[in-house]
């Protein structure tokens, strides 16, 4: 077996290899490169799942960031279990073809209650006070011990919010490394997310300082993690999900419901709670794509016709049409909405701002009924945004309750998403490996991409060469 280092670089596209990223390019150089022709939805939860599986959302499950647990009539985004994927695992496949497999799985999704060997990924503390404390969880348990005390703990507020920069992605690229040298696994699976924010801030135009940064920066803690793997003998494949393009327009498919009558909300302590279980129709925002659970089967038509003439709704799937886009599966949504390219939705469902929960002004991704990437922005109406989080910090360090209600309720700062399959093959997601034998084609399926892995750790190098 050929030990393999697969790296997700969240958002790279072909278009950006090139002076500003010499490490990924000189890979693909190299060795080879082609484009990923990824699945819908194209968000890191299904396409994750499609890759550790070798199987569409349909078969697989995850439809999304997240659905409507129908048995719970709860909204639940970014779950961490692996029993909620369906289907044959990497790692279990390998394992099978050889019993002395072993698998890493650094921060690749669903990461929990799975059966790899090794694994690490973000997990809060929760105090009973409300403070959110950095950690992460893995397996085993020492792991973290260790990881902890060589690197300090996960820096989980860089890792998603206003706050983000490199240093969650390096974070997870030394641990990866840690792991590859005192462990030796068969196949070490590394999540490198930071791209992907600057992209949806500021959209993919490399003329923005920020973006520029930010591919510099991922080139640098990639290609260094490259290194470390080709060095200890390792093959490597960089993946990305999915592709991030320009948007200009938000679409407030649920304000669209609520106006007909259709979903309903409940008020607790001043703010405006979404009620699923007495709505007749509401979305799961999940950036260019939307689920439009509607519990009434007579109000599906009416249901249709308003989501269709939105302004940004490209198309709307249902019934057996979820099939065309592999979304006809038991947690998709009766509808599914998909945004044009300029388009994308949010999860908004108030129409007073100010009587949105509060929650909305703060960094909650699992209390959000949708996914919210204005989280990523501080509200420009703070006029010293760091005085005012000190402050909150400073209260909850003395003991106080402090919400950081920090984050504005302003959709159109958003520049960038995804979610929809791309128009053009270069503004998609990729493959490369240091393999050129691997890929014969110019372009792969994501379905493919469980299968490419396995066929570089068990590939017979030696007629090869």
């Amino acid at each position: 077996m050929k030990p393999v280092l697969a790296i997700i670089v969240v958002g790279l596209t072909p278009r950006h290899l090139g002076p500003l990223t010499p490490r990924l390019s000189a890979l693909a150089s190299h060795g080879s490169m082609a484009t990923l022709d990824t699945v819908t939805p194209a968000v890191t939860c299904s396409v994750q799942a499609t890759f550790m599986t070798g199987t569409p959302p349909h078969d697989h499950g995850v439809v999304g960031n997240g659905w409507l647990f129908r048995d719970l009539m709860e909204v639940l985004l970014w779950r961490q279990s692996n029993r909620l994927v369906s289907g044959e695992k990497i790692w279990e496949a390998g394992k099978k073809r050889d019993p002395s497999f072993t698998c890493a799985n650094m921060f690749w999704w669903y990461n929990m209650a799975s059966s790899h060997d090794w694994g690490a990924t973000p997990r809060p503390i929760y105090k009973a006070d409300g403070r959110k404390l950095p950690d992460c969880y893995t397996v085993p348990g020492q792991l973290r011990e260790r990881l902890t005390e060589r690197l300090g703990p996960f820096p989980l507020f860089q890792f998603w919010g206003p706050a983000t920069t490199i240093a969650s992605t390096r974070w997870i690229a030394e641990a990866t490394k840690i792991v590859m040298t005192e462990h030796d696994p068969t196949l070490t699976l590394a999540y490198l997310p930071h791209l992907d924010y600057d992209l949806q801030r500021f959209g993919p135009d490399e003329t923005q300082p920020a973006v520029r940064q930010s591919l510099i920066d991922i080139d640098t803690v990639a290609g260094d993690l490259a290194n470390a793997a080709r060095a200890s003998g390792r093959s490597v494949i960089v993946l990305s999900e999915y592709g991030i393009t320009p948007v200009d327009r938000p679409v407030h498919i649920n304000r669209t419901l609520r106006d007909a009558g259709l979903l309903m909300v409940r008020e607790e302590d001043g703010g405006e709670l979404l009620d699923p279980i007495a709505s007749r129709a509401f979305a799961l925002s999940d950036h260019q794509i939307a689920h439009v659970y509607v519990s009434d089967p007579e109000s599906l038509p009416k249901v249709r016709s308003l989501i269709g003439g939105l302004p940004g709704v490209e198309r709307v799937y249902g019934g057996e049409e979820r099939r065309a886009i592999g979304l006809d599966h038991a947690r998709s949504g009766e509808l599914v909405a998909v945004a044009d390219a300029r388009s994308w939705f949010t999860y908004y469902y108030w129409i007073d701002d100010s009587r949105a929960p509060d929650f909305a002004r703060t960094v909650e991704i699992h209390r959000k009924p949708g996914y919210d990437p204005v989280e990523l922005f501080l509200d420009p109406a703070i006029a010293a945004p760091k005085a005012a989080i000190g402050k909150r910090l400073l209260l909850r360090k003395l003991g106080f309750r402090a919400l950081m209600d920090v984050i504005p309720l302003d959709a159109s700062l958003v520049r960038g998403s995804h979610g929809r399959l791309t128009a053009k093959a270069e503004d998609g997601p990729l493959v490369i490996t240091d393999q050129p034998q691997l890929l014969r084609r110019d372009h792969i399926a994501a379905t493919d991409v469980k299968q490419l892995l396995l066929d570089a750790i068990f590939i017979d190098h030696k007629s090869k060469t």
